[in-house]
């Protein structure tokens, strides 16, 4: 169940209300056949094997993956660091087109990287937590282990003066776990609308038209603050990382703040 924030009687999650709607479909035809009462609940099993998978749907829990505006903005995220061989290109970059980010950052790569984060905050943009390890399947661990993560990341960017209030898990999965982590860290999930299925920056060619052949109002961006593997393809990913900032604009969008896009605070600074 998801906990209401005036503390009233939790409602009903997406799946859950899908669960009770299958059962209850299953009853009533199972007097006519039992082969086709089972058809509800494996239709129910399916679509609980591909939600996770689905970063917009919200299945299990609430997840903000867009805003809701009509206005021509977009948010700009970054994953996976930082790292100081793609940070502050990121940063510079960022600063010449007058554009403020996200980076939801890992903890272990924040530990062995505090000045980074430092740099970040000094530069305008604001932090999300991404889990410690970014281990694709945390989120069919154990919720205490989830858990476990996201402390550990909260701690780390505690010591840079950074609490997130905002949680993307690694890949954009969810699961029903991941509810209970939420209401145990008081934090909310925020994944993405728009992504250029670069793996990570392995496959950086033509990113920046995956980006923006479909861009609307309101999308939240993702991509990786990761350095490509070859000096080659870095240089490719920068040339479209530029591409990605000069067709936002050549296409009348105007990039914000992610606080902006969905009306909620990204974080506090102590």
């Amino acid at each position: 169940m998801i906990q209401t924030a005036d503390n009233k009687r939790p409602r009903l999650s997406p799946a859950e209300k899908a669960g009770i709607g299958a059962v209850l479909f299953a009853l009533l035809l199972l007097p006519l056949d039992a082969r086709i009462a089972a058809v509800p609940l494996v239709l129910f099993f399916l679509l609980c094997m591909v939600a996770p998978f689905m970063p917009g749907f919200g299945f299990f829990l609430p997840v903000i993956s867009r805003g809701r505006t009509d206005r021509a903005i977009v948010a700009l995220t970054f994953d996976d660091g930082p790292n100081p061989d793609s940070t502050p290109f990121l940063l510079d970059l960022l600063d010449r087109h007058q554009a403020v980010a996200t980076f939801f950052v890992n903890g272990r790569t924040a530990r062995r990287h505090p000045h980074l984060i430092r740099e970040i905050v000094a530069r305008g943009h604001t932090i999300g937590n991404h889990s410690y390890s970014h281990d694709n399947f945390v989120m069919f661990k154990r919720p205490r282990t989830l858990i476990r993560e996201i402390e550990a990341t909260q701690r780390v960017l505690r010591r840079c003066g950074v609490v997130p209030l905002l949680f993307r898990p690694p890949v954009g999965v969810t699961s029903p776990r991941l509810c209970n982590a939420m209401e145990a860290t008081g934090m909310v999930v925020v994944n993405f609308s728009r992504r250029a299925g670069d793996m990570g920056n392995r496959r950086v060619h033509h990113l920046a038209e995956r980006i923006l052949k479909r861009l609307r109002p309101g999308d939240i961006i993702m991509l990786h603050d990761i350095p490509p593997a070859t000096e080659t393809l870095d240089e490719e990913w920068r040339r479209q990382v530029e591409a990605v900032m000069a067709g936002i604009r050549q296409s009348g969008l105007v990039v914000v703040p992610l606080e902006q896009v969905i009306d909620r605070p990204v974080m506090e600074t102590v």
